[in-house]
C-alpha cells in the first residue's frame, strides 16, 4: 500500500454569506493543513488552494501521509534530590510520577538541567492511522472558523456558518467515517442545484473538480473568476463597449455563483442624463451589475449581469435583470431633477439647522470655517483666494441635497453636477468634488491644486475641531477618522507639493475651532470668557497644536513604512520637527541616498558620540573657535574642513539640495575620524575644552542639517 494517498474533505451546506464566504474558505483550509502540520503529519501543499461554491467548502491535497511518524514522548520528572531519600530509596513523589507513567521507577531514565539531575519518562509510540485521525482535524477546523453568529436548526446544540447537508471525506479511494454537526461522510456531493439537481459521485479525491464540472459546478474560485471576466467582457464588446469590472463587485458575483453566464441587458438612454455614479452605483451595489463604458469612459445605456445558470430563454432572463434595475433608475432621476429645482446654492441654507458636533456647531458653522482656512492658504498654493472660498462655500450642500441622500457616497459627486449645473466655474466645480480625495486608502490626491487647497482646509478643521472637542482617537475607536483625515492632509501636502507650514496651519485651524468652543461654552454661561481665561485658551491651543503635529507625522510613519522606508531614516527627520511636509519628503529621500554611502555609518556614529558629548556640558556651549587655542594637527584639520564644507553646503541647502549637502559632508569622514582618535575633548584647560566644544558644535550642527543622522547609528 502506498505511504501518502490524496485528500478530499467537501462541506456541502445551505448558500453560505457571500461576503464571508472567501474568508471562510481559507480558515478552514487552513485549519486542515494546521490540523495535520501538528499531529506531525505529512502531506504535500504544491498547488493546493482553499476551494468553495456558494453551497460548499472543500479540501483537495494531492498526496498525505496514511500515517503518523512514531510519537515520542519526554515528560519530566522530580529532581532526585526530591524523588530519592538518604537511603536511595523512592519517595512518594517518584512513586506517583512512575505510576502516573505506567512503569516502575526503576525504569526511568535520568536528565540534567541548570538546577541539577532529575528523573525522566521517555516514551516511543507508533503513530495513528490519518484516517482515525482525520474526524478530529475537521471538528478542530470547523470551530476555528470565524463565524461571529453560528446558525444552529433541528434540535442539536452545535452550530456552523449555515446548515450543513452533506459531507464528503475520501483518503485514497477510501470514505473515512466520521459524523460531523449531524452528517455522516460519504463520497457523495451535489451539482448545480438546478442544473445537475442529483448526487455526484467520486471514485476517488483525483475526480472532484472535474465531476463538479461535469456537473455544471466550478468548484476553483479561480477559473470561476476566469470566466466571469471573460464572458463579461465579451459582452461588453458585443455591445459595443468596454465592461467596468470592479474587483469588489467580482468577488462578490464569484461568491454568489457556482456557473456564471453572462446576460447582456440594457436600460432607456434617459437615465444617462443622470450622474453615472449614481447609476453605476446602484447597478454594482445594489444588483451586482457590470456597467458597460463607450470609447470615452463614460458609462453607456447597456450593463451585463451574471446568472447562475444556463437558460433556455435568455430573453426572460434580460427582461428580469432590466425591470429589476428601472425602478431604481428613475428614483435617482426624480431625486436628480428635483435637486436641479432647488440649485447648489439655496441647499445651503439648510446646513444651518444640521448639527456637526455638540461642541463645534452646525455643518454651516464648519463651513464657515474652512471657508476662511481655504482663503488663506489658497496664495501658498498658487491659487485664488476668493475662488478657494467660494469652493468651500458650496463644498458641503449637496449634503442636504435628495440624492445625496439616498446615495451617501456621492456627496462631492453630486455637488459637482450640481455647481456644473448653476454656471459655476468649472474649476470650482471640480474643487467641491475633490475636496474629498483621497476618499481611502490607496486613492490618489486631488488632481488640481484648488482641489488640494479644500482638501487641506476640510482636514485642518476636521483634526482641530476633533482634538479641541476631546475626540482624539483610542484604540479602535476613530468615530470622526481622525487618523484617515491625518494621513489625507499629510499626503495632499506632500504629493501635491505644497509649502504650507503646518505647525502654523494648526494653530490658525485650532485657534478658529477654540472660538467655536468658547463660543459654545459662552452661550451657556451667558458671558464670554474674560481676559485671563482667553490666555489659557490660546495656551492650550498651543499645546495642542504640538500634540496635532504628533499626530499627523506619526500617521506618515505607515505612509513611509508601505514604501520599505527604514525606521531609523524616518527618525532621523521627523527628530527636526519640520513644518513643511514637501521638505520632509524631499530630506527624507535624500538620506536614503546618504545611507548608501561607506561614509554614512562613520559620520553617522561621531555625531552621535558628538551629540551625547554636547548634552553633557553644564551652561551654555560656546560658539566662538580661536583657531590660536589649537593643539592638535587633527582639531585644526577638522576645523578647516568644517568651514570649507560649511562655505559649500551654504549655497545647497539654499536650493534644497539635500543629496548634494550630505554627499559634501560626506567628505569630512577622514578629519572626523582623525578628532575622535587624537583629540580629548574634555581637557582640564578651560579654554581649550571649550573650544573644542565649540568646534564640536559646528561640526554636529552642520552635520545635523538636512536630517538628525545620529538615528542611523546602529
Amino acid at each position: 500500500m502506498s505511504t501518502t494517498q490524496p485528500l478530499l474533505i467537501e462541506l456541502g451546506t445551505e448558500e453560505l454569506p457571500v461576503k464571508a464566504l472567501p474568508g471562510l474558505a481559507q480558515a478552514f483550509f487552513e485549519g486542515v493543513l494546521d490540523g495535520l502540520h501538528k499531529r506531525g503529519i505529512e502531506f504535500d501543499r504544491d498547488g493546493a488552494k482553499p476551494l468553495y461554491t456558494p453551497r460548499r467548502l472543500a479540501v483537495l491535497l494531492r498526496a498525505v501521509a496514511v500515517r503518523q511518524p512514531e510519537q515520542n514522548s519526554e515528560v519530566l520528572g522530580p529532581y532526585l534530590n526530591i524523588a530519592l531519600d538518604a537511603d536511595g530509596q523512592p519517595t512518594k513523589a517518584l512513586q506517583g510520577f512512575a505510576a502516573k507513567a505506567g512503569i516502575d521507577w526503576t525504569q526511568l531514565e535520568k536528565t540534567s538541567d541548570a538546577k541539577g539531575e532529575r528523573f525522566v519518562h521517555r516514551a516511543t509510540k507508533p503513530g495513528a492511522d490519518t484516517a482515525i485521525l482525520l474526524p478530529e482535524i475537521v471538528r478542530e477546523a470547523i470551530a476555528a472558523m470565524p463565524i461571529p453568529k453560528p446558525m444552529r436548526w433541528g434540535d442539536h446544540d452545535y452550530g456552523f456558518a449555515r446548515p450543513m447537508h452533506w459531507l464528503v471525506l475520501l483518503l485514497g479511494d477510501e470514505v473515512v467515517p466520521a459524523e460531523i454537526l449531524g452528517v455522516r461522510s460519504d463520497r457523495m456531493s451535489r451539482g448545480h442545484r438546478f442544473m445537475h439537481d442529483k448526487p455526484v459521485w467520486f471514485s476517488a479525491p483525483g475526480d472532484y473538480v472535474e465531476s463538479l464540472r461535469g456537473a455544471k459546478v466550478l468548484v476553483d474560485p479561480g477559473e470561476r473568476r476566469e470566466r466571469i471576466v471573460r464572458e463579461v467582457t465579451a459582452a461588453a464588446q458585443q455591445a459595443g463597449g468596454a465592461a467596468r469590472i470592479d474587483e469588489g463587485i467580482l468577488e462578490e458575483v464569484n461568491g454568489l455563483t457556482e456557473w456564471p453566464v453572462a446576460i447582456a441587458c440594457g436600460f432607456e438612454r434617459e437615465f444617462l442624463a443622470v450622474p453615472q455614479e449614481a447609476l453605476i452605483a446602484t447597478m454594482e451595489a445594489n444588483q451586482k451589475f457590470f456597467p458597460v463604458l463607450d470609447a470615452a469612459g463614460k458609462l453607456s445605456e447597456r450593463f451585463v449581469g451574471i446568472a447562475n445558470i444556463e437558460s433556455h430563454d435568455v430573453a426572460e432572463v434580460r427582461k428580469g435583470y432590466e425591470r429589476v434595475i428601472r425602478p431604481r433608475f428613475a428614483d435617482a432621476k426624480f431625486f436628480f431633477d428635483e435637486d436641479l429645482k432647488q440649485g447648489l446654492e439655496s441647499m445651503g441654507e439648510g446646513l444651518k439647522t444640521v448639527k456637526y458636533q455638540d461642541k463645534l456647531g452646525s455643518v454651516a458653522d464648519k463651513v464657515a470655517r474652512v471657508a476662511a482656512l481655504a482663503e488663506a492658504i489658497a496664495p501658498i498654493a498658487g491659487v485664488d483666494p476668493a475662488q478657494a472660498r467660494r469652493v468651500a462655500e458650496l463644498s458641503k450642500n449637496d449634503l442636504q441635497s435628495r440624492m445625496v441622500n439616498e446615495f451617501p457616497e456621492l456627496q462631492g459627486i453630486a455637488g459637482r453636477y450640481y455647481a456644473q449645473a448653476a454656471n459655476e466655474a468649472q474649476a470650482v466645480a471640480d474643487a467641491v468634488d475633490e475636496a474629498y480625495m483621497p476618499r481611502f486608502a490607496g486613492d490618489a490626491i486631488a488632481p488640481s491644486r484648488l482641489g488640494r487647497v479644500l482638501a487641506i482646509a476640510e482636514r485642518l478643521d476636521t483634526l482641530a475641531g476633533g482634538f479641541a472637542a476631546g475626540l482624539k482617537p483610542t484604540g479602535n475607536k476613530d468615530p470622526f477618522s481622525l487618523r484617515r483625515s491625518a494621513l489625507g492632509l499629510a499626503r495632499t501636502l506632500i504629493e501635491g507639493g505644497i509649502d504650507l507650514s503646518l505647525d502654523s496651519a494648526l494653530d490658525v485651524a485650532l485657534m478658529a475651532t477654540n472660538g467655536a468652543v468658547i463660543f459654545e461654552d459662552a452661550r451657556k454661561q451667558a458671558q464670554a470668557a474674560d481676559a485671563a481665561k482667553q490666555k489659557g485658551a490660546n495656551a492650550n491651543v498651543e499645546s495642542t497644536a504640538e500634540e496635532l503635529y504628533d499626530f499627523v507625522v506619526e500617521r506618515l510613519r505607515s505612509y513611509y513604512t508601505e514604501q520599505n522606508v527604514p525606521a531609523q531614516q524616518f527618525e532621523a527627520v521627523s527628530a527636526l520637527r519640520l513644518s513643511k511636509l514637501p521638505d520632509f519628503d524631499r530630506r527624507l529621500k535624500a538620506i536614503a541616498e546618504f545611507a548608501k554611502l561607506p561614509e554614512a555609518e562613520a559620520l553617522a556614529a561621531a555625531n552621535k558620540r558628538s551629540r551625547n558629548i554636547l548634552k553633557k556640558v553644564e551652561g551654555g556651549i560656546p560658539t566662538a573657535i580661536d583657531p590660536a587655542l589649537f593643539n592638535e594637527p587633527a582639531e585644526r584639520e577638522l576645523a578647516e574642513a568644517v568651514d570649507a564644507a560649511i562655505a559649500d553646503t551654504d549655497p545647497l541647502l539654499a536650493q534644497r539640495d539635500y543629496v548634494a549637502v550630505l554627499g559634501r559632508l560626506a567628505r569630512l569622514r577622514p578629519q572626523v575620524d582623525a578628532f575622535f582618535d587624537k583629540v580629548m575633548v574634555n581637557v582640564d584647560d578651560a579654554a581649550v575644552r571649550n573650544n573644542r566644544l565649540a568646534l564640536l558644535k559646528r561640526l554636529s550642527d552642520r552635520l545635523g542639517s538636512v536630517a538628525a543622522i545620529e538615528h542611523l547609528s546602529i
